[in-house]
């Protein structure tokens, strides 16, 4: 793919399914590499920051994110900035402060793309770039990769720069890569990561070792319907399908109840995102909630009722959740489960009460661990669901190569959606 013909694809669709917020025409960057897109959390020099808000969040940086720079550095071309729930902070994909994209997967009805990189997944389904940077706190990279049918790859905390990426929660915010394919996925991880002086002090990431790492006799650990809680039937069928294809990879798979860290990491993560968000971004509420979307504001909220020790308790049971994890987790090379419980619904029936999309993924932010999730097929109504791999700490390297290897055999193969209907 050119940028020109990213341009071209982008002007014919875009309108309607309002993946970006912002082209770049030209594209930036002077390489011929693959053409990427930017979620509009990262900072771009000389480009507003608007992190889904009708106010941004920077009106002019003076300096890219460390990844962009990275990116452009390795010849990569950026094509735009991608829409994003506002300051990434909802899995569902709405944004009622400057519109929110539609899933490319239906133009008939304005479904759930997943959030917070919603554009980002977006762009990349609908085949207006090769790959997408994105942030993932709770499950922000994941979920719209799988409800949007493409990659979604989370590192571990300290292989990629948070440097000029907006934070929500920072003892839990990452970066990934979206992307069409496992491979570009890990192409891009490898360019982004590495020490920047900072958080960052792992890496670099290689590519093409993981890529090339052999899965035969590999042990994934894999939970039960029955231990999953309300799962939808569709999603159910392809999940228990991709396991038997995991099988079929040489993998084998074994059905466990995992310790109770796994199922109990859901309530602190929303804990530490809310009270870590209420901190970074109290003074912007208050001044500009009037203007920001109501569901935002009240997430946001929660967390001024959360005390300094409270925040203090969470992070001491992090760390003996951390331990107790990883130790159960040491007997295996990862952990299988549906990314998302359901797919993407029709957004009038969003329930901003709920956060059922990220009940499958905040564990790997909480108990910091890389993970993948990876197309496994279409449900009845023709949306996309996901796999999703949980990997051992510091292990991105067998995260990609299971990813991989379960792609060869899933059945899916690179599949996107017909948007001729958005034209």
């Amino acid at each position: 793919m050119t940028p020109d013909d990213a341009l071209a694809r982008i002007r014919r669709y875009d309108g309607r399914l309002n993946a970006f917020v912002r082209v770049f025409d030209p594209a930036l960057g002077q390489g011929d590499g693959p053409v990427f897109a930017i979620k509009d959390l990262f900072d771009v020099a000389g480009v507003p920051t608007g992190g889904g808000a009708q106010v941004p969040l920077s009106e002019n940086p003076t300096a890219n994110a460390v990844v962009v720079d990275r990116l452009l550095a390795a010849g990569w071309r950026a094509i735009g900035k991608t829409n994003t729930v506002e300051l990434a902070y909802g899995g569902w994909g709405t944004n009622r402060a400057v519109g929110a994209p539609w899933n490319p997967w239906d133009a008939t009805q304005h479904r759930a793309p997943g959030g917070s990189s919603s554009g980002s997944a977006a762009a990349v389904a609908a085949g207006f770039c090769e790959a997408a940077l994105g942030s993932d706190t709770g499950g922000s990279v994941r979920i719209p990769a799988a409800t949007c049918g493409v990659v979604g790859l989370k590192p571990g905390r300290g292989l990629v720069s948070l440097k000029g990426v907006h934070p929500l929660a920072p003892s839990l915010d990452t970066v990934g890569a979206l992307a069409r394919d496992v491979a570009s996925a890990a192409r891009m991880l490898e360019i982004i990561s590495g020490p920047d002086g900072a958080l960052a002090e792992r890496g670099p990431f290689d590519s093409e070792a993981a890529l090339a790492g052999e899965v035969e006799g590999r042990r994934v650990a894999a939970i039960p319907l029955d231990h999953l809680g309300e799962v939808d039937a569709d999603v159910g069928r392809l999940y228990l399908a991709a396991l038997d294809r995991l099988r079929k990879a040489g993998v084998t798979v074994q059905m466990v109840r995992p310790p109770k860290a796994l199922d109990d990491s859901f309530a602190p993560n929303g804990l530490l995102m809310a009270g870590e968000g209420w901190r970074i971004w109290r003074e912007r509420i208050e001044r500009h909630g009037k203007v920001m979307d109501p569901w935002i504001v009240k997430r946001f909220e929660v967390g001024r009722n959360i005390s300094d020790d409270r925040l203090a308790e969470v992070h001491v049971q992090r760390a003996a959740d951390q331990r107790e994890f990883h130790a159960w987790l040491a007997a295996y090379d990862g952990l299988a489960t549906p990314t998302c419980p359901i797919p993407g619904p029709p957004m009038d029936q969003v329930d901003e009460t709920t956060s059922p999309l990220s009940r499958l993924t905040r564990a790997a932010n909480y108990l910091d661990l890389p993970g993948i999730s990876v197309p496994c097929g279409l449900t009845s109504e023709g949306m996309p669901a996901g796999l999703q791999i949980i990997g051992r700490p510091r292990d991105e390297a067998t995260v990609v190569a299971l990813g991989a290897a379960f792609e060869k055999v899933s059945g899916w193969n690179g599949r996107s959606p017909d948007i001729s209907g958005f034209g």
